[in-house]
């Protein structure tokens, strides 16, 4: 659905993206997760036809957005950070002006009008002013207008940004039930935004991209964490002589001595340290494979990004 590859884009000697490439499958939910400032809100805007690329190319669909930018956009469904209403219209008004413009046929019209409004819960707003509206359900005026057409690519920049807590969590509800008929390209700076909703996340720092996987990739990890019921001479100096151990950390916990092994070529070391503790009569209490969250992980991105400057 989307294949970007070597993407940039400068603002003069400002560069928001640096060489960057990525492919998204038809169907997928994918999180653009970064800082402000990372170049997320400049690769919606570049996907969508909205701005030029510096250089480098994006494909959606199989079409150069460069050339065919129009053929593109037929394509997307986008919300942009800030949705483009018009607080004097009523919601109906509204969506029948965006159906208009989008050229839906007017024998079409009614049944994408009726998904479009139960789709986003808004039957019951529909002679409303835009403008009286809660923040929220402006929100889903905007989502509703951005899936009116049927896209077959959705691109949402920010969708639950301003959104009280239980907004957010009907937005996140909605985002999952409209990926059912089209690939979700979902921009954020929030954590949690990715996890209740992507299957898969893009890391932007500074415009480059720092990690690309599927979040129960991403959140895996090689090293060890061995806990024992009480500490014994020389254990780290044996875990360190084990073959694939970079180093080994050393922590107090209620539950015991904790000892993270990191492990250097990915290999899972359990079973050797589980014939080591075996061998060693170590009073081990647990043994198992460090499971980070995705917090771990971008502020580990984070900091190493800051540390190249």
């Amino acid at each position: 659905m989307i294949d970007v590859t070597h993407l940039s884009k400068s603002y003069g000697s400002v560069q928001a993206l640096r060489d960057v490439s990525f492919h998204v499958e038809a169907g997928e939910i994918i999180g653009l997760l970064g800082p402000n400032g990372a170049g997320k809100t400049t690769m919606m805007k570049i996907l969508t036809g909205y701005l030029q690329p510096t250089s480098g190319t994006a494909i959606v669909d199989g079409l150069d957005v460069l050339t065919h930018p129009l053929e593109v956009q037929k394509r997307i469904g986008y919300l942009p950070e800030n949705a483009p209403l018009y607080p004097e219209l009523s919601v109906q008004a509204y969506l029948k002006m965006i159906a208009d413009l989008r050229q839906i046929p007017e024998a079409e019209q009614p049944a994408c009008l009726s998904e479009a409004i139960y789709a986003t819960n808004l039957e019951d707003h529909l002679t409303r002013p835009i403008g009286q509206l809660s923040k929220g359900y402006r929100q889903r005026v905007g989502l509703a207008q951005a899936i009116l057409h049927h896209p077959k690519l959705l691109i949402l920049d920010e969708p639950t940004i301003g959104l009280d807590p239980t907004q957010i969590v009907e937005v996140r509800h909605l985002i999952r039930r409209l990926a059912r008929d089209s690939t979700v390209f979902l921009s954020t700076h929030i954590l949690s935004e990715v996890e209740a909703v992507c299957d898969r996340v893009i890391i932007l720092l500074n415009g480059e991209i720092r990690a690309d996987a599927r979040l129960t990739d991403l959140e895996t990890s090689p090293d060890i964490i061995l806990v024992m019921e009480e500490d014994r001479p020389g254990t780290t100096a044996a875990l360190r002589a084990l073959r694939g151990v970079r180093r080994v950390e050393v922590t107090s916990s209620p539950d015991g001595p904790t000892y993270r092994v990191r492990v250097s070529d990915g290999q899972d070391l359990r079973p050797a340290i589980y014939a080591l503790a075996r061998d060693q009569g170590w009073p081990l209490k647990e043994l198992r494979r460090d499971v980070r969250t995705l917090e771990t992980v971008f502020n580990e991105l984070v900091t190493a990004e800051g540390g190249k400057r």
